[in-house]
């Protein structure tokens, strides 16, 4: 391949060339073949639906893509961070990344996105897969004495488009569905005896240096981070850096961020990363019904 000029990592560019760069992504109109030895920049959006462990998932995708501008000559990846609204009233417009990492609850761009050669069943629609995870997070019970059995109240945490009564009412704890942070200190000040919540809490524990006695939900999971790829054109930049996502140093350096690496003996329950608001209510009231909780695991996906 021709090479433009020596690579360097994007961070390290200065603004003026860094502008250039994004001003020459934005010049080549989507679907037209550009000049052989032209630099190709690879969109990437990154929206976070639902709670993280610590840190930004988005500055972690950025690392991953310095990584991977060094082995891959002429090509540059330009991360950014949307909120759910903001990619959403982006693809209304028209504008679409060619690599979208997102969870749960961003069900509007399951049509834009291409087959990927990797399986995962929440990702799949129509017998093809069309977002793989690239890490995941943990339900636990917590409880500030390693004492499970005693009686008292449960704190659900609630918050993003992730459905943590299902965990719950797959788990078989039964609890009050409360906003995060409330959940948190609820849990703390004694208010609640245990804590149904999520890798979010753990990293809230650690830093605070609290001790805490965990019981992993391993039931259900909806707390994927997901890749898809949405540019044919982009379609071999864009895997580069899904393998180096998936790639052994990456899952270590996971948790800097408070994260896990997906797919490690992991067995249960996951919705379709693509279920929209509709059904993901379905779900959140059938878990709120004693009776429809019998029947919750024939609306997911086995893992």
């Amino acid at each position: 391949m021709k090479v433009l000029w020596k690579k360097i990592g994007l961070a390290a560019l200065p603004f003026a060339l860094i502008a250039a760069v994004v001003a020459l992504a934005a010049w080549f109109p989507r679907g037209e073949k550009e000049e052989t030895g032209a630099p190709r920049v690879v969109r990437v959006w990154n929206v976070d639906t639902f709670e993280g462990g610590k840190g930004s998932r988005t500055a972690f995708l950025r690392n991953a893509a310095r990584r991977t501008e060094r082995g891959r000559e002429g090509v540059y990846y330009l991360v950014s961070a949307y909120t759910v609204e903001g990619a959403n009233a982006a693809l209304a417009a028209g504008e679409t990344p060619d690599m979208l990492s997102f969870g749960i609850g961003l069900d509007a761009f399951m049509e834009r996105s291409l087959p990927l050669p990797y399986s995962f069943s929440g990702g799949e629609a129509d017998g093809k897969c069309l977002a793989y995870p690239w890490c995941r997070g943990q339900y636990s019970l917590f409880s500030l004495t390693d004492d499970f059995q005693a009686e008292g109240r449960t704190a659900i945490s609630s918050g993003g488009s992730n459905l943590s009564a299902v965990a719950a009412a797959l788990s078989g704890v039964e609890g009050e569905p409360t906003e995060s942070i409330a959940a948190y200190t609820g849990f703390l000040n004694g208010k609640y005896r245990y804590l149904f919540g999520t890798q979010r809490d753990a990293c809230r524990f650690r830093a605070r240096g609290v001790t805490v006695y965990e019981r992993p939900a391993e039931q259900y999971c909806d707390l994927y981070q997901y890749i898809s790829v949405l540019s044919a054109e982009r379609m071999e930049d864009c895997l580069a850096l899904l393998s180096e996502l998936l790639s052994e140093r990456t899952r270590e350096m996971l948790g800097e961020i408070g994260m896990l690496p997906p797919l490690e003996g992991e067995t249960g329950y996951t919705p379709s990363v693509f279920a929209d608001a509709e059904s993901r209510a379905r779900l959140a009231e059938m878990a709120a019904d004693g009776d429809g909780r019998k029947n919750l695991d024939k609306f997911l996906k086995t893992i």
